[in-house]
Parts: structure tokens; C-alpha cells; sequence
């Protein structure tokens, strides 16, 4: 079976085509990004109105380049997969209506992707694991650990109670005036700079609930900064090293507490699996196979271009639920939030905010 992977739910837009094979492995045959760095760094933010317009611009380029590459014509595609939500509901809409429209001419079956769940399901696709595994959760908008039991079964075990961890070190960057994007430009200054030179909070450290709290060491290296101000260069790199570090630490006694809960309800994992754009720092994911290796557990990181948004882990979501016969009609919504674990309590970070719908 071959997918169409559609993905506009921030500031990328991007498709592919993925196949699946007869023994349940895949193969990325396209995948096509554009970014829309440029079009916010003046910014230093995303302006969602400005994303929405650039994936309208060049959507219909990149599905013709990722069918083109994959040399397989529309017609042979087996359904049209697309990141219905979470996300920035202007570039959710745009891919959602290129999605249906696609559908709709075809006659091929849309199936509407919860972009966390793409997330959580690229492991199979570049390491095939089996079910169950711990899957730790960390971009610009989600911070969370989650059981993934099998396609379409999620059970939260921790998510942050404020800021998310892409986007506080979005935060820091732009308060010690680094350039956007700002989680690498804090990961390359990282590396130049001390990391004993300030002592920074670890948040939760030592609760039994793996929760995740990023607000308070945000406003330490706030605080920090203003006291020592103005910031030469090493300064800067100092700050970022010292929350660097403190975010380490944090993550490993947090995931720690999520296997523990994990192996307590659920047995052995199969793998503790990093996902998301955050997962692309290097110094996390050093930290994250030293603890896998403690812990006797097998780490699974994706390659970088797969952690950022991208239409391959789309496409291989659209796949797993098309073997088990999930398709969704005309009629799917274009989500702003939407949780994997849709009985957990509502909480930032985890796709959904305020009251149950």
C-alpha cells in the first residue's frame, strides 16, 4: 500500500509518499519539506497568518514533487493522509482542504492524522518496534510521556504543567536576543558556554507523577540574566549551558519516574522512544541513550529530519490506520486541539486546553 502524507500544521509545509510492505515494514519514497523560516525570522515568532498564506503558495508544488520523486502517479496512491490537528488552524485547514479535495477527485480514502500521533508512530516506520513502548513527547507546543499501546491507544503518564519545552527554549533565546529559530541557536551557543556557572532549578525533581514544569527555570534565567546585564557573547553562552543542563536533568529524573510508572502498569517496555522537534538536540538525545543504557531499556530517536514536522511520518500514520481499516469521511474537522489520550485530564501541552468538548 501506498500513502500520500500531507503536513501544514505550523511553519512547514510539506507531502510525501510512504509504502507499506506485505510484511508490515515501510519505506519513505519521497518527502518533500519546505520551511518558512524566512518568512517569520523578522518576526521572531510564527505568525500564523503568514504560515497559513505560504502553505496555500506551495502545497500543490510540493505534492507534485513528492509524487514526481516517488514515481507513482496519483492514481496509484491507496489513500490521501493529512495532519488534521493540532496545530495552527489556518495551515490545518489548508492541508485538510488540499487533503479532501484530493480525496474527493480520486475516490481514494482520506484518513485524518492526529499530528501527534504521526509523531508517535514514526518509530515503526524507521525501526518497526512492536507495542507497547514509552514515548517521550517534546516540541514547541507538547511536552509529554505517553504509553503507546497500539495505533489509536494512548495513555498519558505525565505532560508539562505550563510551558512547553521547544517553547521555552524559544524563550530563553529570545530574552537573551539569539536569532529565530530559537531552540538550536541556544544548542549552538550551549556548546561554547559553561554549564556549572549558574545553578538553575530542576523542576519536580523527585515526584512520583512524571509531570514536566518548564515556567520556573524560565524565569530563573530571566532573573539571571537581568542581574548580570549587559550579556557579552560568553555570557550568553553560560546562560544557555546552565539551562541546557538544568533541562537534562530534569528529563532524566522525569522519564526516569515515567518507566517507573510505565513498568508498573504495562510491564517492559519495547523501547523508550524521543520524538517531536526537540528530540533533534543533540545533547538530549546523548543524555536520553545514557539513561536508556541505565535503565536496560532500548532508545529509539528518529533521524532529525524525521522528528521536525514532516510529511513521511504523516503518511506512515495514514498507512497504520489503513491496515486496520481507520478512514474517515469528507466531513473530518480541522482540529486546533486534540489529545492522544482523549480521557486524560485537559492540560497545557497536551493538545487540547480548558474543558472536555
Amino acid at each position: 500500500m501506498r500513502v500520500l502524507g500531507i503536513e501544514t500544521t505550523c511553519d512547514e509545509t510539506a507531502a510525501a509518499v510512504v509504502e507499506r510492505r506485505g510484511d508490515g515494514s515501510g519505506a519513505i519514497l519521497s518527502n518533500e519539506i519546505k520551511s518558512q523560516i524566512e518568512d517569520h525570522v523578522a518576526f521572531g515568532g510564527v505568525v500564523p497568518e503568514i504560515a497559513a498564506r505560504a502553505h496555500v503558495e506551495v502545497l500543490d508544488t510540493l505534492i507534485g514533487r513528492a509524487l514526481a520523486g516517488a514515481g507513482v502517479p496519483l492514481r496509484r496512491i491507496d489513500a490521501i493522509a493529512v495532519s488534521a490537528g493540532p496545530g495552527l488552524i489556518g495551515g490545518v485547514l489548508v492541508g485538510l482542504t488540499a487533503a479532501k479535495a484530493l480525496a474527493l477527485v480520486t475516490g481514494k480514502p482520506l484518513i485524518a492524522v492526529n499530528h501527534l500521533e504521526a509523531h508517535a508512530l514514526t518509530p515503526r516506520l524507521t525501526d518497526g518496534i512492536g507495542f507497547p513502548y514509552l514515548l517521550l513527547l517534546v516540541s514547541g507546543g507538547h511536552t509529554q510521556l505517553v504509553a503507546v499501546e497500539g495505533v489509536g491507544q494512548y495513555r498519558r503518564l505525565g505532560t508539562t504543567i505550563d510551558d512547553a519545552l521547544g517553547e521555552a527554549f524559544d524563550k530563553v533565546a529570545k530574552m537573551l536576543g539569539l536569532p529565530y529559530p530559537g531552540g538550536p541557536q541556544v544548542e549552538a551557543a550551549a556548546e561554547k558556554g559553561d554549564p556549572e556557572r549558574f545553578e538553575f532549578p530542576r523542576p519536580l525533581a523527585g515526584r512520583a507523577q512524571p509531570d514536566f514544569s518548564l515556567s520556573g527555570l524560565k524565569t530563573a534565567v530571566r532573573q539571571q540574566a537581568e542581574a548580570i546585564a549587559p550579556l557579552s557573547a560568553s555570557d550568553k553562552a553560560d546562560l544557555c549551558a546552565s539551562f541546557q543542563a538544568a533541562v537534562v536533568d530534569m528529563l532524566d529524573d522525569r522519564v526516569r519516574a515515567g518507566l517507573r510508572v510505565f513498568r508498573a502498569s504495562f510491564g517492559a517496555p519495547t523501547a523508550l522512544v524521543v520524538a517531536g522537534g526537540v528530540a533533534a538536540n543533540r545533547t538530549i538525545r546523548r543524555a536520553l541513550n545514557r539513561l536508556a543504557l541505565d535503565q536496560g531499556v532500548r532508545l529509539i530517536a528518529p533521524p532529525p529530519a524525521l522528528c521536525t514536522d514532516n510529511g513521511a511520518m504523516v503518511a506512515w500514520a495514514g498507512l497504520e490506520r489503513l491496515a486496520l481499516g481507520l478512514v474517515d469521511g469528507l466531513a473530518a474537522p480541522a482540529r486546533a486541539r486534540w489529545p492522544l489520550d482523549a480521557e486524560a485530564a485537559p492540560a497545557l501541552g497536551a493538545g487540547r486546553l480548558g474543558a472536555k468538548a
